[in-house]
């Protein structure tokens, strides 16, 4: 049975159940903010194929949150979650409170360097100094080997492999594909915010990720009616710029507002040499 457990010291009685010996051994984490669908399964089910104890933390991290977006709105489903990850057979579920996170307030953070202040740093500007606290506050209270993050959020994954290279942590960065839902759109907790027209509108932006072409992605994007295009650009898969008549493989990514819900997707694209 999946025990849930909200401090640290009951994390680690947790894990320690799970060892033939009180030696502490690899453990895999999957970090995430609860409203768990079937993209956070899909990460849940590749960590358990190390044969690691899996961890999923449930936790809505307020410092990712700048002042008027969707902090107190954001759904909170523990009691759906834990009995989703029950079926999962993951060792614990670690959901603490902000003041075990933060028992003396934001006082020390991890700042994302220049990365953190471009495409979502841009809109954004304190979003991944907090995520990046977070994440490294969740090493090292689930003592991870090994952590999970979906590639949807891309830009959060490029920035916590730096991090992890950059501070010398001892943890394993897994990448996963992004999951979509049948009619194409990335799946995200924040889908449940659309109606059924804004959904249908949101289609179009995995429809002109497909087309491996910015312009023509543009074109589709800018052409949709209530659809309003944050970004569109077209990356390094680092994220850096690409060099002038680069060739090889890329990432496309988008942010937009359908209503009042704002969208992330990506897609890694080839960048081929213009014909004459």
């Amino acid at each position: 049975m999946t025990e849930v457990v909200h401090t640290p010291e009951a994390l680690q009685q947790a894990l320690a159940a799970t060892r033939e010996s009180a030696s502490q051994g690899p453990v895999s984490l999957v970090p995430t903010m609860g409203a768990l669908h079937e993209g956070h399964l899909t990460l849940v089910r590749e960590a358990r194929k190390l044969g690691n104890p899996v961890v999923v933390s449930i936790f809505v991290n307020p410092l990712q949150f700048a002042p008027g977006e969707d902090l107190d709105a954001y759904p909170r489903t523990l009691e759906e979650d834990v009995a989703k990850l029950e079926a999962e057979d993951v060792a614990a579920v670690f959901a603490p409170t902000p003041e075990t996170m933060y028992p003396h307030g934001p006082r020390t953070t991890v700042h994302p360097g220049p990365l953190g202040s471009v495409l979502e740093g841009k809109t954004r500007p304190t979003h991944f100094a907090g995520v990046l606290t977070v994440v490294a506050k969740l090493f090292n209270l689930t003592g991870a080997t090994d952590a999970f993050f979906g590639e949807k959020d891309y830009q959060q994954l490029v920035l916590i492999r730096q991090m992890v290279d950059d501070l010398h942590l001892p943890v394993r960065i897994h990448g996963c594909p992004i999951v979509r839902d049948a009619d194409g759109l990335a799946l995200s907790s924040r889908n449940r915010y659309l109606s059924a027209a804004e959904r249908a509108t949101a289609l179009a932006i995995p429809r002109a990720l497909a087309t491996g072409s910015l312009a023509k992605a543009r074109q589709l994007l800018d052409a949709t009616e209530g659809l309003h295009l944050d970004y569109l650009v077209t990356t390094a898969p680092d994220l850096s710029e690409l060099p002038v008549g680069y060739t090889g493989p890329a990432r496309m990514l988008v942010a937009a507002k359908v209503g009042t819900t704002r969208l992330l997707d990506n897609a890694p694209i080839e960048v081929e040499a213009p014909t004459n």
